[in-house]
């Protein structure tokens, strides 16, 4: 019989109950007892709703408290020197020291490095190895969550990241570092797990290995080989190797050799699947089934666990029955691509949504279903799912004809885009002199990256302006109350360039496609992107345009309330398109230009405006950047024509700045330094600069805003702290290129801490203003 099988559940719960408890424990607000209760409350929620779906297998230990990577950390014992961590058994307080660092009763240690999982929006705690580590069983979770599970009467199979993935995602502290070395300590607490959960009766254990979806060098497929080889699987359990996030490639012949009881393949993001519609998961399929031998089970990821889209179930059962013809019902499984954790909870949620949009969609309660209606299909015939194939075909059918989803118009306009309209009028050494002229720009500029803390007022007069209960004009009102305190603030620090606070958006993505055409919000569509963080991603449907204007106003009365210069804020293409769900019927550079178009009428409407620095944020354009090297020319050359098509509308004087999040720049700096924004503001603060070194490589030639701040974490960095980093910059850069900025947006913070890291940020930005000064003079 084909199983219908899961990968992994979101773990915030439908209403974002773990993001509530965490974040009132941090506050002192709840008790650790209060804590871990929810987290047992939501753990038994999930399993039930995916027994109730009908589900054969069930994943266990795809539930954290931050982050599923911190939680593997933490079961190998290998904590950093810092966290002065005895040995024994991991506590809580350590464990979010450890993600978010800590500055309370006479302790003040740093937060561990935050990076991007893959290519998706959601980010890891990074492990650091220090020399001499020793992995040690520090953890008992996975044991107690799957006991935990049969307590209620649910079989379920427990889930870990792999040795060789884990591996990689980690960050070498000294020098020498083997990964194939590294690898073989891991493996004695991987057998030590693998021996308790056998002990205990699992039937199954889930060993995710990610690292597959990679190009892998001839290190890499050792250090696969050195682990698989070394692990020992005890009698009566099997083992499956789950694959996603791309095609195998020509990683196929290594993971199908692996001494494993079954491979899962990813068969909805295929290499080239990013950029365009060419799907290719039949020719997946039979590289699997050439490949799988004659014992293995082979496990088909057909229900897309990273967008909202209903399933198409015929072509889904059309490949899991050529893999049942091939290989028999009892070496297939059926699931989705990957954890369903990129996906809101429960579509039943979306009371606000009109019919015909939730009839094109499935959130994770809904994907549950479609993997248990292909896996009935299979073993039953497809007779016996016939009102859930009617009830798909009819949504495929509908979206392909909707005029909601198509605009002729928009068409249009993307298919007369001009070379003349990415290009800036001068090269950036004129601009610069002519926006220095201009602007009157100190040495070490001091700014923020656009947003201030949402305070409680803020979110209460935004809920009641949404019920109806608060006018437009009181809302307006209230919005600009806040915009004013935040301008006061800003000259009170002596910050040089200002910003507005950004009080009246919810989030930098979902403001913005609240109001362009084409999109669609939901209520309850939340994600986890780290911690306690969520978003809630817009919904792509159709073709994009901009009705009228969307931040003008806001930016024309902050720039009123100062005579400082006022940045305008704005997000930008990639980042839109990589934070939303994606229509997947039109290639995505083709949505991705659409956005572009519309975003470019707003920096132009800005400028016209007297806006003289506009900041085009661009978050997530390392994310966007495709697992295979092969497809990155495609990906980058896109973006940056993107970014330009944008961006070059304005005159030498006004300044584009753009912003991007935590990446690994040294891959894409060829693709930034294209995309020629006046000024870069990059997070470096938890790398002690170290990210800074791609741009140091690469010679760039803009100016540039390296991180001093970490808004991540809610310690208060000292002055003597930002200026070790800047001194750090200045090192490697023209002091000229400096930019002083946090490393993010101020938004999840408390005002109390972000006044006191901004005020010591400002001393730090003058005490290199003074340095130089003394330096010139002698």
């Amino acid at each position: 019989m084909v199983l219908a099988t899961n990968l992994g559940f979101p773990r915030i719960g439908p209403m974002r109950e773990l993001k509530k408890a965490v974040e009132a424990y941090w506050k002192g607000k709840s008790s650790k007892e209060e804590l871990l209760e929810i987290g047992k409350d939501l753990r038994a929620q999930n399993w039930k709703r995916q027994k109730d779906a009908g589900l054969d297998i069930i994943p266990s230990n795809d539930f954290a408290y931050y982050d599923q990577i911190l939680d593997l950390t933490t079961t190998l014992g290998l904590i950093p020197s810092r966290y002065k961590h005895d040995g024994g058994k991991i506590d809580l307080d350590t464990y979010f020291a450890m993600a978010r660092g800590a500055q309370k009763d006479g302790v003040d240690v740093t937060a561990m490095e935050m990076t991007k999982w893959y290519d998706t929006n959601y980010h890891y705690i990074v492990p650091e190895f220090e020399e001499g580590m020793t992995p040690k069983l520090s953890s008992t979770k996975i044991f107690d969550e799957y006991e935990e599970a049969k307590a209620h009467g649910i079989e379920t199979r427990p889930v870990i990241v792999g040795p060789a993935t884990y591996t990689f995602l980690g960050k070498p502290q000294y020098d020498g570092f083997k990964h194939e070395e590294f690898v073989q300590t891991l493996i004695p607490a991987y057998n030590e797990i693998l021996k308790g959960l056998a002990e205990r009766g699992a039937k199954w254990v889930q060993i995710d290995e990610p690292v597959f979806s990679l190009d892998l060098c001839e290190i890499g497929q050792g250090v696969i080989k050195t682990a698989y080889d070394k692990l020992e699987k005890p009698e009566g359990l099997q083992v499956l190797v789950a694959t996603y996030f791309e095609s195998l490639k020509d990683n196929a012949e290594l993971a199908f050799s692996l001494p494993v009881d079954a491979i899962h393949i990813d068969l909805c993001r295929g290499s080239g699947r990013a950029n365009t519609t060419a799907n290719s998961p039949e020719k997946d399929i039979e590289q699997a089934l050439s490949l799988i031998g004659d014992e293995k089970i082979l496990s088909l990821g057909l229900v897309d666990g990273r967008n909202i889209w209903k399933n198409d179930l015929a072509d889904s059962l059309g490949k899991a029955e050529k893999a049942v013809e091939a290989l028999g019902t009892d070496r297939v499984f059926v699931g989705p691509s990957c954890s369903l954790l990129h996906t809101p909870v429960d579509l039943n949620s979306e009371t606000q949504l009109d019919d015909e949009l939730k009839g094109w969609m499935a959130y994770a309660t809904q994907k549950l279903d479609e993997i248990a209606a292909i896996a009935k299909g299979v073993n039953e015939g497809r007779e016996k799912i016939a009102a859930e194939l009617a009830t798909s075909e009819q949504a495929q059918n509908a979206r392909e004809t909707s005029t909601r989803i198509h605009d002729k118009a928009v068409e249009d306009r993307v298919a007369n885009i001009s070379d003349d309209m990415k290009e800036r009028k001068s090269a950036f050494a004129a601009r610069q002199t002519a926006q220095h002229a201009a602007l009157n720009i100190p040495l070490y500029p001091t700014t923020t990256i656009g947003s201030f803390p949402q305070t409680q007022e803020i979110r209460k007069a935004r809920a009641a302006f949404k019920k109806g209960e608060l006018d437009e004009a009181g809302y307006k009102q209230a919005m600009e109350k806040e915009i004013r305190e935040v301008v006061d603030f800003q000259h009170e620090a002596d910050i040089d360039v200002l910003v507005h606070g950004e009080p009246e958006r919810n989030d930098m993505v979902e403001y913005f496609g609240e109001q362009l055409k084409g999109f669609a919000f939901s209520k309850f569509g939340w994600v986890q992107s780290y911690g306690s963080r969520c978003v809630k991603p817009p919904i792509i449907f159709g073709d994009v345009s901009r009705p009228e204007p969307m931040t003008v106003e806001w930016s024309k009365y902050a720039q009123s309330q100062t005579e400082k210069i006022m940045k305008g804020m704005l997000t930008g293409p990639i980042t839109i398109l990589q934070w939303s769900f994606v229509r997947d019927d039109q290639p995505r550079n083709d949505t991705a230009r659409q956005i572009a178009l519309a975003i470019r009428d707003e920096v132009s409407d800005l400028e016209e405006a007297g806006i003289k620095m506009i900041q085009i944020d661009e978050a997530a354009f390392r994310e966007g950047l495709p697992l295979r090297r092969d497809d990155w020319k495609e990906y980058l050359d896109n973006a940056v024509e993107n970014f330009r098509l944008t961006s070059c509308c304005v005159e030498d004087e006004t300044q584009i700045h753009t912003h991007m999040c935590y990446s690994e720049f040294n891959d894409v700096i060829d693709s930034i330094g294209a995309m020629d924004a006046d000024v870069i503001s990059i997070e470096t603060s938890r790398s002690q600069m170290e990210l800074l070194d791609a741009f140091v490589d690469y010679k760039y030639p803009n100016e540039i805003g390296p991180g001093v701040y970490d808004i991540h974490s809610p310690r208060v960095p000292s002055v003597d702290e930002m200026t070790q980093l800047l001194e750090k910059a200045k090192k490697v850069l023209d002091e000229r290129q400096i930019w002083v900025n946090p490393d993010c947006g101020l938004k999840t913070r408390g005002w109390p801490e972000v006044k006191e890291a901004l005020k010591n940020m400002v001393t730090a930005a003058k005490h290199m203003r003074e340095e130089s000064k003394a330096a010139e003079a002698a």
